[in-house]
C-alpha cells in the first residue's frame, strides 16, 4: 500500500475536451451555427434513449421529444416527478441582474469558477451563466411560480459564495415546482407519442456495440423482467453518488449504478473525490439513522450562525447571552459573512464542533439562529419566506425555529465528480452523453449553492438538444437487433450477478454493508482527509468487499418485486466505486473546494492548492478486473479567470 501511487499509470493527452477555439463570449454561438443539423424528416429515423427522469433527463427527453426524436426515458421511480431534483429547495442561479446590483454573465462565470476553486473548464462554465437566463423564460412560460415582489416582478435572493442577489425561488421547495414545469412538458411529449415512458425500470448495464453507445440493459423493478432496448445513442441523467457515504441528504434510492456499469464499459469517470458537504443539515439524533435532512442554503440568508463561546457549554441557547456566542462565520469572513460557500462553511462547522463547542443533546452540531431576522423583519416575513422549511424542521426535530435556534451540521448533498464529458457533453464512449449531476463538467471542486438545477436545466433544454443532433447527424451507426452477441453478453451479465447475489444466503444485510461502508468513507474520504486516512479506506473497502460476496444474505428472487435485490447491486456498485474515490483522493495531494487534505493548508486553515502539480482533470479509466485503475490527464488553463488563493474574507 505505500507505494501505491507510484503504480498508478498516468496518460497524458488522452482526452480531447473538443471546446472550439476563439473568445469565450463567442465559443457557444459559434459552435452552434456550426454544428450538423438534422432535418425535421430525419429526426422521427433516430432512436434515442434517456436514462433518468430528473430535471436534467425529464428536460433532455422532453425537448428531443418535440424536436422529433423518438425517446424512450427509463427511471426507477415510479412516476417522473418523483426524481430527487424534487428534493432542491433553496433556489436556481441566473445572471438576470434584475437587482440591478451588479450582476452579469461574466460575473455569474467568475463566481462558479471560483467557487469551484478553480478546478473546472472555463468554456463550459461560461456557456452554463450564458445559457442561466434563458432557463429563467423557459419555466415562467412553463408556469413555475418563482417568488414575486410586491410590484410582481421576480424576486431574487442572495446564496452561498456571491454578493449579489442572483437566486430565483418558489419558498423552499424550487427543485420540486422546477421538475413538475419540466415534467408537464414531459408528459406533453408522451401523450403526443414522441416520448416513451418506463417509470419501475433500473439500468443494470450499457450495451456497446462497435465502439459506440448503442442500448441499455433493464431490470423491470416490478415484474423482474431482464430486458435490452437499442437506440442511436444513449444519455445518462442519473443524479450523483452521494449515498455512497450511507448517512447523505440524497433519496435512498440514489445510486452510482449507471455511470459506474459504464465507467466499466469504458466511460472515463472524472474527479470521483470531489463530493459537495452541505453545510446546513440536521445533525444525525443517533446510530440507527439511515437519511439527514437538508436545510436550504437560503435560510443563511436570514438565519446567522453561532456556537457556545465557551467549551461544553451545556446551557440552553435562549439562556446564552450575546457576548458569550461565537458567530464564527461573521467573525473570520467580515466580507460574506454567513454566505460564505459551502465547503468554507462545513469546514468550519467542523472545527467548532471538534474543539468542543457543538450544541444539541449529542454536541454534533451548531446553531442557525432566526431571532435577530425576526425582531427585524416580523415572523410574518419569515414564514413567507421559509415556512415550508421550517414545519418540516419542527416535524423531525419536535423544536420550534420561531422561538429557538435550528441545529445544523454539515452532511454529504452533492456531488461534483461524475462521468468525464467533452464541451458537447459526450462521454468517451461515442454516442454515450451524461447530463446534470451524472456528469463532471461544470463545478470543479465545490459547488455553489443553486446552481444544481441551473446545470441540470441548461444542459437538458438548451445543451444536449443541439449536441445530440451533431451527434446524429454524422455518426454511421449499423442497424443491430437484440440478438447481437453484445447485447446477449451484456444481458447474461446481468443475469449472472443476479444469481450470484442471490445464491449467497450470508448471515449480514445489504444495508448492514452499506452502512459499514459509509463510515469508512466518512471518516476517511469526508470533510477531512489525511494520507494516512485515505491509504486505511484503501485497505479496508476491498476487506468489506470481500465479506460481502462471501456473507451478505439477499432473500426473495429475481422474478418479481423484490428492494433487496435492487440495493443489494446498488451496494456492490458502491464497493467497487468507493475504492476509486479514496484513490483519487489519495492521489490528489493537494486542498482544493471539498476535496480538503489536512497536510495541504493555509496557516489560517484555508484550503491551500497546488495548481503547479494538480490543474488538470483526473478521468480515470477501466482497466480490467482487479487492475488499478488508468489516470488519465485533462489540463485546466485558464485564460479569463486569474489563478488565486480563495479569499471570502
Amino acid at each position: 500500500m505505500k507505494n501505491i501511487i507510484d503504480q498508478i499509470k498516468v496518460v497524458e493527452g488522452s482526452l480531447n475536451s473538443a471546446v472550439p477555439e476563439g473568445r469565450i463570449q463567442d465559443v457557444w454561438d459559434n459552435h452552434r451555427f456550426n454544428m450538423k443539423l438534422v432535418n425535421p424528416a430525419n429526426k422521427r429515423k433516430f432512436n434515442v434513449i434517456v436514462v433518468g427522469s430528473g430535471l436534467a433527463g425529464g428536460a433532455a427527453a422532453a425537448t428531443m421529444g418535440e424536436l422529433g426524436y423518438n425517446v424512450q426515458c427509463f427511471f426507477y421511480q415510479d412516476s417522473a416527478r418523483r426524481a430527487h431534483s424534487v428534493a432542491a429547495q433553496g433556489g436556481i442561479n441566473a445572471a438576470k441582474n434584475y437587482q440591478n446590483d451588479g450582476d452579469s454573465i461574466f460575473r455569474l462565470f467568475y463566481d462558479t469558477v471560483k467557487g469551484g476553486d478553480y478546478r473546472s473548464r472555463e468554456a463550459n462554465v461560461y456557456r452554463l451563466a450564458q445559457v442561466s437566463n434563458n432557463i429563467i423564460d423557459q419555466c415562467v412560460a412553463q408556469g413555475v411560480p418563482f417568488a414575486r415582489e410586491y410590484g410582481g416582478a421576480l424576486d431574487n435572493r442572495s446564496f452561498g459564495g456571491a454578493q449579489v442577489s442572483r437566486t430565483f425561488y418558489a419558498r423552499g421547495q424550487t427543485g420540486q415546482q422546477l421538475l413538475l414545469g419540466a415534467y408537464q412538458a414531459l408528459s406533453r411529449q408522451a401523450a403526443a407519442g414522441s416520448v416513451k415512458l418506463y417509470p419501475r425500470t433500473e439500468m443494470l448495464d450499457l450495451i456497446v456495440i462497435n465502439g459506440q453507445a448503442r442500448g441499455i440493459v433493464t431490470r423491470n423493478m416490478v415484474t423482474g423482467e431482464i430486458k435490452s432496448y437499442l437506440a442511436d445513442a444513449v444519455v445518462l441523467a442519473t443524479g450523483g453518488y452521494g449515498n455512497l457515504y450511507y448517512l447523505s441528504t440524497n433519496a435512498m434510492g440514489c445510486n452510482v449504478t449507471a455511470s459506474w456499469r459504464a465507467y466499466k464499459r469504458g466511460a472515463f469517470f472524472a474527479n470521483p473525490c470531489y463530493v459537495q458537504i452541505h453545510p446546513t443539515c440536521i445533525p444525525p439524533a443517533g446510530e440507527h439513522q439511515s437519511k439527514l435532512t437538508l436545510m436550504s442554503e437560503s435560510l443563511r440568508n436570514d438565519g446567522r450562525i453561532w456556537v457556545p463561546r465557551n467549551p461544553n457549554d451545556t446551557r440552553k441557547a435562549n439562556d446564552i447571552p450575546e457576548a458569550e456566542r461565537y458567530y464564527y462565520l461573521e467573525e473570520k469572513y467580515p466580507s460574506f459573512g454567513n454566505l460564505v460557500p459551502r465547503d468554507v462553511a462545513s469546514r468550519n462547522a467542523k472545527t467548532v464542533v471538534d474543539e468542543g463547542h457543538g450544541v444539541g443533546e449529542l454536541k454534533n452540531g451548531v446553531y442557525l439562529d432566526f431571532a435577530e431576522s425576526i425582531g427585524r423583519l416580523g415572523a410574518h416575513i419569515i414564514k413567507e419566506r421559509y415556512g415550508n422549511l421550517f414545519d418540516m424542521y419542527t416535524s423531525i426535530t419536535g423544536e420550534d425555529p420561531y422561538k429557538v435556534p435550528m441545529r445544523i451540521y454539515p452532511a454529504i448533498h452533492y456531488t461534483m465528480g461524475g462521468t468525464w464529458v467533452d464541451y458537447n457533453l459526450q462521454t468517451t464512449i461515442p454516442g454515450l452523453f451524461s447530463i446534470g449531476e451524472a456528469n463532471f463538467s461544470d463545478h470543479g471542486a465545490n459547488r455553489l449553492g443553486a446552481s444544481a438545477l441551473m446545470q441540470g436545466l441548461a444542459d437538458g433544454y438548451f445543451v444536449i438538444p443541439y449536441t445530440m443532433g451533431n451527434y446524429l447527424a454524422q455518426a454511421k451507426s449499423e442497424k443491430v437487433d437484440t440478438n447481437h452477441p453484445a447485447v446477449r453478453e451484456a444481458e447474461a451479465g446481468v443475469n449472472e450477478r443476479m444469481k450470484k447475489l442471490l445464491s449467497i444466503n450470508g448471515k449480514r444485510s445489504v444495508s448492514s454493508f452499506h452502512r459499514e461502508l459509509g463510515r469508512v468513507i466518512w471518516d476517511n474520504v469526508g470533510m477531512a482527509r489525511t494520507d494516512a486516512g485515505l491509504r486505511t479506506a484503501l485497505k479496508r473497502i476491498p476487506e468489506i468487499r470481500a465479506e460481502f460476496w462471501e456473507n451478505v444474505r439477499v432473500p426473495g428472487s429475481a422474478d418479481d418485486l423484490n428492494q433487496s435485490l435492487e440495493m443489494a447491486g446498488r451496494v456492490v456498485d458502491f464497493l467497487e466505486f468507493g475504492e476509486v474515490m479514496a484513490l483519487d483522493a489519495l492521489h490528489r495531494a493537494e486542498s482544493c473546494g471539498g476535496h480538503f487534505r489536512e497536510e495541504s493548508q493555509t496557516e489560517e486553515g484555508e484550503a491551500l492548492r497546488d495548481d503547479e502539480n494538480f490543474a488538470y482533470t483526473a478521468a480515470w479509466e477501466y482497466a480490467g478486473e482487479g487492475k488499478m485503475p488508468i489516470l488519465n490527464k485533462e489540463p485546466l488553463t485558464f485564460e479569463y479567470v486569474k489563478l488565486t488563493q480563495r479569499s471570502y474574507k
